[in-house]
């Protein structure tokens, strides 16, 4: 009897320590995931340095621009271009635009990625909007700048050979905080006013 609590007990430890074990594991993927994509360029994730590099190949590559707003953020967002041809490793410099056409300030922030995904290791961002929050007060209207380039690394890629086209693309959502904001406002509004 001793021993049947016993094993009981032993497996009721390592069940508990299995589930500990997954919740732990679920809570670190998400930046585990991140740095992975970060570093290998995965999923399109593009890569961030401080300079160009000092080598410009003959090797051109286009880059189209394109741009999205999740539902719920009311912005007008778009590239001011929609593509550019340079050489891998020259700077480039491309601007979006963005307008809040509402009466209220509206604070987002931009997701990107490329594709093909496969060279999302190889385009690198030197500066970009996408880095921080963006603040648009009512009815105003900003060019927002992005400098990139093309690492030269991309011609040592057999899998990248193929590659002409490079679409880069953002979508801006409205702040978690912003819209928590905007619900308790709203709801605010709705509430009725005692006067007596």
């Amino acid at each position: 009897m001793k021993d049947t609590q016993t094993k009981s007990k032993r497996l009721a430890l390592v069940l508990v320590s299995v589930v500990a074990g997954m919740v732990g594991l679920a809570y670190a993927s998400v930046p585990l995931y991140d740095l992975f994509c970060r570093v290998t360029g995965y999923g399109g994730t593009t890569q961030q340095a401080s300079m160009a590099p000092d080598v410009v190949l003959d090797r051109t590559i286009t880059i189209e621009f394109d741009a999205n707003t999740s539902r719920g953020m009311p912005w007008d967002f778009k590239p001011v271009q929609h593509k550019v041809t340079l050489k891998v490793g020259e700077t480039g410099l491309a601007f979006y635009e963005a307008y809040n056409p509402t009466d209220k300030i509206i604070k987002g922030t931009a997701t990107f990625n490329v594709t093909p995904q496969k060279v999302g290791q190889y385009f690198t961002k030197i500066d970009c909007f996408c880095f921080t929050e963006q603040v648009l007060k009512p009815g105003q209207r900003v060019d927002m700048p992005v400098t990139f380039f093309v690492d030269p690394e991309i011609d040592q890629d057999p899998n990248a050979k193929e590659v002409a086209v490079i679409t880069l693309s953002y979508t801006f959502f409205v702040n978690e905080d912003e819209e928590e904001e905007v619900d308790v406002s709203a709801k605010a509004e709705k509430k009725p006013v005692n006067v007596n």
